[in-house]
C-alpha cells in the first residue's frame, strides 16, 4: 500500500479529519482522535519500502500481530496498543484496510454518543 493509496482509504471513512504533523506524518482521527498514521522514513527507499503504517488495535488484534514479522509494537503508542507495520510486505493491502477499519470502529465508539452522531458514525 502506498501513501497516496492509505490516504485515499482512510477518507473513505466516515466522520475523519487528516493532518500533516511530526515530520510530515499522514495522521488521520476521528471526532479528533487519532486512529492512524503514515510516515515516511529515509529519502533513498521506495515508496511501498519506505512508509511505515501504524493504527490503534484490540488487545488480541495487538498481541498476534506483534509476534508475526515486520509488525512492531508502534514507538510512542504501544502502551495504547498501538502496532506499525515495518515492512511492506507485513500485511496484504486488504488486512492493512480491514485493520484500519476496526481503528477507526474503535476510536469511533470512544467518542461520546452525541459526538458520534454530530460525525455521522451513528444514526441519530
Amino acid at each position: 500500500m502506498t501513501r497516496d493509496e492509505f490516504d485515499q482509504y482512510c477518507a473513505s471513512l466516515v466522520g475523519v479529519s487528516h493532518v500533516i504533523q511530526w515530520g510530515n506524518a499522514s495522521v488521520w482521527k476521528v471526532g479528533g482522535k487519532i486512529f492512524a498514521i503514515c510516515s515516511n522514513w529515509g529519502e533513498d527507499a521506495p515508496e511501498k519500502d519506505g512508509i511505515k503504517i501504524s493504527f490503534k488495535c484490540s488487545e488480541l488484534s495487538y498481541q498476534i500481530l506483534t509476534e508475526q514479522a515486520g509488525i512492531i509494537p508502534a514507538p510512542y503508542l504501544a502502551r495504547a496498543k498501538w502496532v506499525q507495520l515495518e515492512t511492506a510486505g507485513a500485511m496484504s493491502d486488504e488486512d492493512i484496510k480491514a485493520y484500519i477499519s476496526e481503528a477507526h470502529r474503535i476510536i469511533a465508539l470512544k467518542l461520546s454518543k452525541k459526538l458520534q452522531r454530530e460525525i455521522g458514525f451513528v444514526d441519530a
